[in-house]
């Protein structure tokens, strides 16, 4: 029965993206396909790597390697590795040795990858909105980047007076997450936690720990890309 219902879901989203000509339908299907492989693979290697801090941190490494490769290629600047992994990293190491250095989150693997995990993740997505967004603003107002120029503004202050707005649009999920968490939306840790046996309290702390953690990451990931993207260290050519 679970594997008709995803079946449909996947025909739902292909068929919705095919009808309102929002993108090809075969989008969905690619998506679903990969993810279903990915987690099956993960599903297979998971018990082994969390026996080993060795294979634990190598996973991790793995995780953050594929954020920055999927980052640049959605930006659309598959060749400027280096600049991208600095921004997201700039987000994702603060944050991690904040919660794992105090002990808040404890040194085993079974707690790593996942704080990790999400962690890399939301700084991923919004390293790669922010890019994205900064980059357009730029093109689109190429007129008053010039204009800014011609008034005697060094290049990088009148990219960031164009691309600083825009790019920090990109925060927007990770604070309507935070601001509506219990009330709209009860995220996947709070939900995990009280599953396995964690009491309301325990697993509503863990979960405001992860969410504040992801919009710290996401906010100094944001700041250090749109800096870039006005340096010129991440632009298309």
């Amino acid at each position: 029965m679970l594997g008709v219902v995803l079946a449909a879901l996947v025909a739902l989203g292909a068929v919705v993206l095919w009808l309102g000509e929002l993108g090809k339908a075969r989008t969905v299907v690619l998506a679903a396909a990969r993810a279903l492989v990915q987690l099956a693979a993960v599903s297979l290697v998971i018990a082994a790597i969390l026996k080993s801090g060795w294979l634990t941190a190598l996973f991790v490494v793995l995780m953050f390697g594929v954020a920055v490769i999927t980052s640049a290629h959605r930006i659309g600047v598959p060749g400027q590795l280096p600049p991208v992994a600095a921004a997201i990293a700039s987000g994702v190491l603060p944050v991690l040795a904040l919660v794992l250095g105090t002990g808040v989150v404890p040194w085993k693997p079974i707690a790593v990858v996942p704080i990790a995990g999400i962690v890399i993740g939301g700084t991923m997505t919004a390293t790669s909105q922010a890019a994205r967004r900064a980059l357009d603003e730029l093109r689109i107002r190429h007129g008053e980047y010039e204009a800014a120029l011609a008034l005697g503004f060094l290049p990088r202050p009148a990219a960031l007076e164009i691309a600083r707005p825009s790019a920090g649009q990109a925060l927007i999920p990770a604070l309507d997450q935070t601001r509506t968490v219990g009330l709209v939306t009860l995220p996947g840790a709070y939900v995990g936690m009280l599953l396995g046996g964690a009491g309301p309290v325990e697993a509503g702390v863990t979960q405001l720990l992860v969410l504040i953690g992801l919009l710290a990451a996401e906010a100094v990931a944001v700041l250090v890309t749109v800096q870039f993207v006005a340096a010129g260290l991440i632009a298309k050519h």
